[in-house]
C-alpha cells in the first residue's frame, strides 16, 4: 500500500464518529483491547491540513488500542488486516473540547488507517 490522500468531506463536521471502509482486508480481525500495527495519516476536518502521518516517518506504529484516542478505540475493532478505513473523529472522540491542553483539542479529525497486524 502507498500513503493515502485524504479528501475531506464538505459540509459541517459530523458530531458522531464516522467509519467507512475503503478496502476490506482478509486477515485477522481487530478486536476491543487488541494491540494493533497500523500505518495512518491524519488531517484536520476544517482545513484538510495534515497534522501527523506514520508514512512520513517511514515506519508503522504498534499500540494497544486502549492507549489511543476514543475514536480509534471504537473505529478500529472490526477491521481486518490488509484493510484501509477512514475514521472521522469529533473532538470528544479525539482530543477533547477546545482548551483541553492538546494542540488538536476542539478539532474534528479525519484519519485513514491501514491495519497491518493484530496481537
Amino acid at each position: 500500500m502507498t500513503k493515502p490522500h485524504i479528501t475531506v468531506p464538505t459540509g459541517p463536521a459530523p458530531t458522531e464518529l464516522v467509519c467507512e471502509d475503503i478496502h476490506i482486508g482478509d486477515g485477522a480481525e481487530a478486536y476491543t483491547g487488541a494491540t494493533v500495527e497500523v500505518h495512518y495519516v491524519g488531517v484536520e476536518y476544517g482545513t484538510g491540513e495534515e497534522f501527523d502521518s506514520s508514512w512520513n516517518r517511514g515506519d508503522s506504529i504498534t499500540f494497544p488500542l486502549e492507549r489511543l484516542i476514543a475514536g480509534w478505540q471504537e473505529g478500529i475493532p472490526g477491521m481486518k488486516v490488509g484493510g484501509r478505513r477512514q475514521i472521522i473523529c469529533p473532538p470528544e472522540k479525539a482530543y477533547g473540547p477546545a482548551g483541553s491542553g492538546h494542540f488538536l483539542s476542539g478539532k474534528t479529525l479525519v484519519f485513514i488507517i491501514d491495519l497491518l497486524g493484530v496481537e
